[in-house]
């Protein structure tokens, strides 16, 4: 199976989270394709740099989603997912670059 640097796959559930809650109208549904994106994203960072790395790039994974909200309320919806996506997307790459 090809492998997917966990940069994209937290970057996707970001993205794919919120669109999925948006077109369904059925926001829980949109938190569970966040919180498996979150999970696999999650087990990557832990086998790629480490248990910590893994704890602080989960917690940037719900800061992202949390912060989100009030950006949304200043930039948009659209554009504060993305901005959003694109920071723990940099995040992820940073920590998990050197042990690749």
């Amino acid at each position: 199976m090809a492998k997917v640097p966990a940069a994209a796959v937290a970057a996707s559930g970001l993205v794919g989270g919120y669109a999925i809650a948006r077109w369904t109208k059925k926001r829980p549904l949109g938190g569970v394709a966040l919180a498996a994106a979150g999970s696999v994203a999650a087990y990557e960072w832990n086998r790629q740099a480490g248990a910590r790395a893994a704890a602080g790039l989960g917690a940037a994974y719900v800061a992202a989603f949390a912060g989100s909200h009030p950006l949304a309320k200043k930039i948009g919806a659209w554009p504060a997912v993305f901005a959003v996506a694109g920071g723990m997307a940099a995040a992820s790459w940073a920590v998990t670059r050197r042990s690749a």
